[in-house]
């Protein structure tokens, strides 16, 4: 007879949706840049560190913030059918059969990670409007950071790095993410639920802008 602990490791194993079959799509995925354990890929990774780059040249030069407000969020499936990977279906189906240990807080970071940059990206557009370089480059230095530990906690997950699913262990990892960056204190963009770029007001007030530093 199974014990719990077996009982609740069985049902990690099994993805969140998809048909299973994790053992026989860990001998598919071999050689494929697809992690054998999680069955999942780093390629996926490229599209915040696409954004992570353009943030940072905003600093320096304002003009580049114009393609960086053309990023949006783009899920696994999304991102792979528009890429050149090799083996972008198996991907795919590779994702949609991960186990659940790895899955639910891998999705659970890209969640955060979108909902940072957007935020971030209206922080940026209200500083640009009034031509606050300094704040501009304050944000980008602190966004590109938190996006970055972001990326590499990612990276972990998607390397098996991570034992336990639910929203103790993503609490654990995040709670790394802000200890690592050591604030002060949080900026609007960390705490706010951002709302949709499309929603955004044409201008901001400069106390919103103060918000985003308080």
């Amino acid at each position: 007879m199974a014990t719990d602990v077996e009982t609740f490791r069985d049902d990690m194993e099994r993805p969140a949706g998809g048909i299973g079959f994790p053992r026989t799509l860990r001998l598919l995925v071999q050689g494929k840049n697809i992690n054998e354990d999680t069955l999942l890929a780093t390629d996926y990774l490229n599209h915040f560190n696409e954004i992570v780059m353009l943030l940072e040249l905003v600093a320096d030069m304002p003009d580049c913030l114009e393609d960086a407000l053309e990023w949006k969020p783009k899920s696994y499936e999304k991102h792979f059918e528009d890429s050149s990977f090799q083996n972008k279906a198996l991907a795919i189906f590779a994702y949609e059969n991960a186990p659940r240990r790895y899955r639910e807080p891998f999705d659970q970071l890209v969640e955060q990670m979108d909902a940072t940059v957007i935020a971030a990206l209206k922080g940026l557009s209200a500083s640009s409007d009034l031509g606050d370089a300094g704040k501009t480059q304050l944000l980008v230095s602190r966004v590109t950071t938190k996006l970055q530990r972001f990326v590499d906690v990612a990276s972990a997950v998607i390397h098996g790095r991570v034992e336990t699913s639910g929203q103790d262990e993503i609490d654990t990892l995040l709670s790394e993410i802000d200890d690592e960056e050591a604030a002060p204190e949080p900026a609007a963009w960390e705490t706010e639920a951002p709302a949709p770029l499309g929603a955004q007001d044409d201008a901001a007030s400069q106390a919103e802008i103060d918000a985003l530093f308080d």
